[in-house]
């Protein structure tokens, strides 16, 4: 599996989200999590809110799993706090992001969490407080490294006026057909078409690629917002033609082409899985070891749908 630069160290290009893992038995979260590794993934992705109730996808992870010290060492542990559900409102204070954390710490049965990102933005976020429960988590060893996820540019400049620890990470939406963290820029002087049109607070990508800020992407084989995936999806014929015939041409599954179009990306991002499905997750691994070239790239890019003036 190849690497990717993640703070001062590495990671593996795919990293496996465990959001879907609520419906599943123990034998099937630990064939997801063992094919996971033979495919080279090491890295699994949560978040508190995961699941029927707060902390359930994280504690059905470690219960099925009852990883040992040493495996646990092994594996790099992601989770994500911020948003509230009950109350219909995000929560970047103090006060919250330490309970969640505890909750989390107890959930996944460990005794520190690898990487814990900011789940949404939260308009009332007091950057002060963030660099406090930051700041006592790294000092009691609770957290080892911070990111974000949701945020645009002058969001995370906000958040550093405070926090003193790099930012090691954005999780942000990203796929073949839901692209304008990239497909934005290229149209940028376009007045007269829907592309050109800033939603991300401008140049995140570019922004993440000059502060050393990972980008992971979520939700990469899906058309929109939760609206389905593309592949195979007869809405998105074009594209699918193009990604069946480079898939033959390069002996991989079409997943695996949707995959190596965002680990072809040279900001060097994460593929964050979301299926359930062990040979799914196989397939789509097998994307990050598979370098699309130029033309490749930008053919998959227009066939999506993204305007190339």
């Amino acid at each position: 599996m190849k690497t990717v630069p993640f703070g001062s160290a590495t990671a593996p290009a795919v990293i496996a989200g465990m959001m879907r893992i609520d419906d599943k038995d123990d034998a099937a979260i630990r064939e997801l999590y063992d094919t996971a590794r033979s495919a080279g993934i090491d890295f699994f992705d949560h978040a508190d809110i995961y699941g029927g109730s707060m902390h359930f996808c994280e504690d059905r992870f470690a219960g099925a799993l009852g990883l040992a010290p040493a495996e646990r060492e092994e594996i790099v542990l992601q989770t994500k706090c911020g948003i509230v559900p009950a109350q219909g409102m995000f929560d970047f204070s103090y006060d919250h992001i330490m309970t969640q954390v505890e909750g989390s710490l107890r959930a996944l049965r460990t005794e520190y969490i690898d990487v814990l990102l900011l789940h949404r933005p939260d308009a009332l976020v007091e950057p002060d407080e963030v660099a406090r429960a930051f700041d006592e988590l790294e000092a009691s060893g609770k957290v080892r490294a911070f990111g974000v996820s949701n945020h645009t540019p002058r969001q995370i400049d906000l958040l550093r006026t405070a926090v003193r620890q790099p930012l090691v990470a954005n999780q942000l939406q990203l796929s073949l057909t839901h692209a304008p963290i990239i497909a934005q820029p290229i149209a940028a002087n376009m007045a007269a078409e829907e592309q050109s049109v800033v939603r991300d607070g401008g140049g995140i990508v570019e922004y993440c690629r000059i502060n050393g800020i990972t980008v992971q992407a979520w939700s990469p084989f899906q058309g929109g917002l939760f609206t389905g995936v593309f592949l195979g999806n007869p809405e998105y014929a074009e594209l699918n033609a193009v990604i069946d015939r480079l898939a033959e041409a390069h002996r991989v599954e079409p997943i695996a082409i949707a995959t190596a179009w965002i680990t072809r990306h040279p900001a060097h991002m994460q593929v964050v899985l979301g299926t359930t499905t062990p040979q799914r997750v196989r397939d789509a691994a097998a994307g990050a070891d598979l370098e699309l070239t130029r033309a490749e790239w930008y053919e998959l890019f227009r066939a999506a749908g993204h305007l190339l003036p």
